[in-house]
């Protein structure tokens, strides 16, 4: 009987309480602050069962934002707790999406090793920077920062590079919704073009809308990475096959699934 009675305790427990949206129409964000993606919207008395809670940007003085069970977060604002404190345990990341952005495939790293050229010693860059590797920009005096031996081994080299990739692959999935389904290899053509032309420039593209909007992905990228191949107002040779690589791997079938993703 007593353990009975405890099992449904513990039962009661477990049960994740849920609270009614009061905006009309409220956005669940990637992040916790509104330049994060739109994951989903939730309408006005809509429940919303709530798994962690953590600091976020500030709406309407309220510093507060709840990570909902769809793996996106909310302004407690927006939210029916009835109170401005916690009512759930506090993310465990501190702030910011507590889902990862997919390591690129070796097939994207492959490709954009290619087009970013290899040198194992430090040199100094066109621009006057201190360079290694596939591209790496030093941070620190002789390339301290970098962990592998220098010189490079190319599968060091690829290793420095995949770390560099990181910031690219986490904006990415941070401007892209959950209308956008990209498997690895699409996933990895949007890793390069980030990578290649900038995190700013690719959230504020028409390509990024499209997507956002839901339309067919290698159709979007067949049409606007073609797009991207000028440089100093003039097309430049390297900027368009990189491109048309971009789209090869884009086409190329995989089940790897890569956005978005499941919390």
């Amino acid at each position: 009987m007593k353990l009975t009675l405890l099992a449904a305790i513990t039962s009661c427990l477990a049960v994740v309480s849920a609270y009614p949206i009061k905006g009309d129409v409220v956005n669940c964000r990637s992040g916790p602050g509104t330049k994060y993606a739109v994951k989903k919207t939730y309408k006005k008395g809509q429940d919303v069962k709530l798994t962690c809670q953590t600091p976020g940007e500030s709406v309407n003085g309220v510093t507060l934002w709840d990570k909902t069970t769809d793996g996106c977060y909310v302004s407690d604002y927006y939210v029916k707790t009835g109170t401005s404190d916690y009512v759930a345990p506090k993310c465990s990341s501190g702030g910011g999406s507590t889902c990862g952005a997919p390591k690129s495939n070796a097939a994207t790293v492959n490709l954009i090793a290619e087009f970013e050229g290899f040198r194992a010693n430090v040199y100094i860059d066109p621009t006057g920077n201190p360079t290694v590797g596939y591209g790496h920009l030093c941070t620190k005096k002789n390339c301290a920062e970098v962990k592998y031996p220098i010189p490079l081994s190319k599968a060091n080299g690829k290793k420095l590079l995949a770390d560099d990739m990181a910031p690219k692959e986490k904006c990415l999935k941070n401007m892209l919704n959950s209308k956008a389904v990209l498997n690895m290899n699409q996933y990895g053509a949007l890793v390069s073009w980030t990578f290649n032309m900038g995190c700013g420039a690719a959230q504020s593209s028409t390509l990024v809308k499209r997507l956002n909007k839901g339309e067919n992905v290698n159709k979007v990228l067949s049409e606007e990475l073609p797009k991207w191949v000028h440089g100093g107002g003039k097309v430049l040779p390297g900027l368009v096959r990189r491109r048309n690589a971009e789209i090869a791997l884009a086409k190329k079938k995989t089940t790897d699934k890569a956005l978005p993703v499941k919390c």
